[in-house]
């Protein structure tokens, strides 16, 4: 069996530099040619199969010339997990989505729907989500190469857009491993699979050609725990959506307080067109008022002058500022967002409601607000129905909006 050593040069605005060589055992050697054969059905016939299944009815209806949208979509997935063998594992995951009765919406596809109806953006077609190889070196450390899915921490620099029915994934190498209280979690993307590709062209890009790294360093302590990230973004085909991010993250209670807060500092990076500096932070904290969970919250999203504003482009956007995706693109006068959110359970239904206060970072310019609200009710645990309702109410920025969402799970 032979080892070879993969070395990956990281330079961050000649300032960043970072070599790591990783022992990485091929495959093909590890499995030996005479057994190749056997080994693969081997991993197969013992592996896992999974099938799922999300049918969602979504409305949208905004106050614009735009006619209103409804997408009835039914997305299967298919994933297969192989058993490991000689440390090598495989995960192959294809998705297939289509509508099933009222498909009068603009998904970007380029039909005739594109500019006419508002936009949802769940293209009919078929891909393959998942296909990678796992190596695991030992028990704290583990490599992964080819088409995967990653989310770091809560998301919002680096996730799968899990919202949507066509998620987002890379085409990356990545390493997580494990030394001590410390987690190192590393990707370099060369390709990032979006939510637009679809069965027609889309007027969206589709996928980014990328040269991105990825780091995220977290430190368990006595008094919760601290993270340290990185995110050098460079695509070649969307210079003005590079950019080098940094910063830190805490996590932790204080008695019942949960706290959660996080600063980022970040500038052009690559071919990016645009010289800009622009800050980022977020604090939450949350408690339980009897069996009524609060959550009180600040998200601010800095401007460089109106120049350019802070970004997150392969970040899980729905997750924030409100379900109606007004802001999925920072205005170039950034963006504050306070918030409230209360949630409970009563007899498994799970409730909950939030408020958002949305103005320009930059002028204190009123955008707007919106109330968003989310029903899920679990069945057993294969199946399980969501409903959610938003409501934008414009200010000085875009138009009022509602949005509805019906949604039915199935996974075996």
């Amino acid at each position: 069996m032979n080892l070879h050593c993969i070395c990956i040069p990281l330079s961050i605005k000649r300032t960043f530099l970072i070599a790591s060589c990783i022992p990485f055992f091929t495959l093909s050697a590890s499995l030996r040619a005479e057994g190749l054969g056997d080994n693969i059905a081997t991993m197969v016939s013992e592996g896992s199969a999974h099938i799922a299944l999300r049918y969602r009815m979504e409305e949208v209806q905004q106050d614009n010339l735009l006619q209103d949208a409804t997408a009835s979509t039914l997305r299967a997935r298919l994933s297969l997990h192989s058993a490991t063998l000689n440390r090598f594992s495989l995960s192959l995951e294809a998705d297939s989505i289509m509508t099933i009765g009222a498909d009068d919406y603009d998904s970007f596809a380029l039909d005739r729907y594109r500019g006419t109806h508002s936009v949802i953006a769940d293209p009919v077609g078929s891909e393959i989500n998942i296909a990678s190889i796992a190596y695991k070196a030992s028990e704290n450390s583990t490599a992964t190469f080819g088409r995967q899915r990653l989310n770091h921490d809560q998301q919002r620099f680096l996730g799968s857009v899990g919202w949507r029915q066509n998620e987002q994934t890379m085409d990356a190498f990545s390493l997580q491993q494990t030394l001590g209280d410390v987690a190192l979690d590393y990707s370099y993307i060369w390709n990032v699979n979006r939510v637009f590709a679809g069965s027609k062209e889309s007027a969206q890009a589709s996928d980014l050609d990328s040269r991105s790294h990825a780091l995220l360093l977290t430190k368990s302590l006595d008094w919760g725990s601290l993270s340290g990230f990185v995110y050098a973004l460079d695509f070649d085909n969307a210079n003005a959506a590079s950019s080098l991010s940094y910063g830190l993250t805490y996590t932790g209670n204080i008695s019942a307080l949960k706290l959660y807060a996080s600063y980022a500092r970040q500038s052009d990076y690559g071919d990016n067109p645009i010289d800009y500096s622009s800050d980022y932070y977020i604090v939450e904290g949350s408690s339980a008022i009897g069996a009524i969970k609060v959550l009180l919250g600040v998200e601010s999203l800095g401007s460089d002058n109106g120049r350019a504003a802070f970004t997150t482009p392969l970040a899980t956007l729905h997750r924030y500022q409100g379900f109606a995706d007004i802001f999925l693109n920072t205005p170039s006068d950034g963006l504050e967002d306070r918030y409230i959110t209360f949630s409970s359970t009563i007899n498994q239904l799970g409730v909950s409601a939030s408020f958002h206060e949305f103005e320009a970072e930059r002028g204190g310019l009123n955008y707007g607000s919106e109330w968003n609200v989310q029903l899920n009710y679990p069945f057993n645990p294969h199946i399980n129905v969501q409903a959610k309702y938003a409501s934008y109410q414009r200010d000085q920025l875009a138009v009022d909006t509602d949005k509805l969402w019906l949604s039915l799970n199935m996974a075996f």
